[in-house]
């Protein structure tokens, strides 16, 4: 794999601050830690961000590209690429979304192909092409490895499928497994091989950066709780157990608390059945730091993706679902969400690589 230490960093941003103000902002991390790179962290200047208010409605992008079409914004988006890998040495490019969560909206004719794609960008159709499909498209196009760090429709389209298959690029999502989810993807397998009940299950955040202040949007919430009510079912596969499974009640909210700034607070009310029907309840209380979960995650993909690339991996790239809480694959196969099986399928997939046998715990 590659060297963190061979890797640069740049991007884009609706707001113009360097890396280092933007991260005293954030108030992730604590001045000290922050002040160690403070040279590093300056000389990082965002790029103008491809923005539509109408697809994040609680923010106002003041640092944003000016296009007539989205097909304009692709290629303004494709030129940054390109510059920034020229003006930096870079062989190679991966890109990475990990802005904030865009409005709902299911899958369209616009997304079906190739073709349409490309003439609702050129037709400039921007309630069906948002901002994430233009950076998407621009980083395949330009041959990068593609990566959908939040909940909302991107490449998980067939047309982003069929570019990339095309491009021969890889692409993977969505929505990173930090919090929550990920503790859902543990409890729900000890729930199945125990063969416990479930009634119910509740649960509730809340959190008070940017992701809070986004999510405060219905329609942006939406995208994000399709996202989140999505794990347990393949796991617990209530068309095989309807007694155990079949009548769950799962309910998800997030509530923008601005006091707690990034340190995210995620309570789930677990109602079990068990032996001769008794009930019993489990209850999780799972105060973490949204970002600090994060960040482990998009550098283990983004030098996982570029892995895949050299390794001439194409298309969805499932085998990385392990990072994520809604598993990007095609209408002919179902996500695979158990935590533990999703581990043994990357390394399983990192072993083969390499020409070492995988592993099927049989011995």
């Amino acid at each position: 794999m590659a060297s963190l230490n061979d890797i640069v960093f740049g991007g884009w941003d609706i707001f113009p601050e360097n890396v280092y103000e933007a991260a005293r902002h954030a108030e992730v991390l604590e001045q000290r830690d922050l002040d160690l790179v403070k040279d590093e962290l300056e000389a990082i200047k965002p790029m103008p961000g491809a923005f539509d208010q109408n697809w994040v409605k609680r923010l106002n992008g003041t640092h944003v590209k000016k296009a007539a079409t989205r097909w304009e914004l692709v290629e303004a988006l494709r030129k940054d690429i390109r510059d920034f890998k020229a003006a930096n040495g870079c062989s190679r490019i991966v890109v990475i979304w990990s802005a904030s969560t865009e409005t709902y909206i299911p899958l369209c004719e616009e997304h079906q192909s190739l073709a349409a794609l490309e003439k609702a960008m050129k037709n400039n159709v921007a309630d069906k092409i948002s901002p994430s499909m233009c950076y998407a498209y621009a980083a395949v196009a330009e041959g990068a490895p593609f990566i959908m760090g939040a909940p909302n429709l991107c490449v998980d389209t067939p047309a982003m499928w069929e570019f990339s298959a095309k491009q021969n690029v890889p692409i993977c999502g969505k929505d990173f497994k930090t919090g929550q989810t990920m503790l859902k993807t543990v409890l729900a397998p000890m729930l199945k091989t125990r063969m416990l009940g479930l009634n119910g299950w509740f649960s509730t955040n809340i959190l008070g950066n940017r992701d809070g202040e986004v999510l405060d949007d219905p329609d942006s919430f939406k995208t994000k709780e399709v996202s989140k009510l999505s794990v347990i079912d393949t796991i617990l596969q209530p068309e095989l157990y309807p007694d155990l499974y079949g009548n769950i009640y799962h309910k998800v909210r997030i509530n923008y608390y601005p006091p707690r700034k990034d340190n995210k607070e995620g309570w789930d009310n677990i109602d079990l059945v068990g032996w001769m029907g008794y009930p019993m309840q489990l209850k999780v209380d799972f105060l973490c730091r949204d970002s600090i979960l994060a960040a482990p995650l998009v550098l283990d993909l983004i030098l996982f993706t570029d892995l895949a690339q050299r390794a001439g991996f194409s298309g969805i790239q499932d085998w990385l679902s392990f990072y994520f809480k809604s598993p990007m694959h095609d209408f002919e196969h179902v996500p695979e969400h158990d935590l533990f099986i999703q581990y043994t399928k990357l390394k399983n997939t990192l072993r083969k690589m390499i020409g070492e046998e995988t592993i099927d715990y049989l011995d």
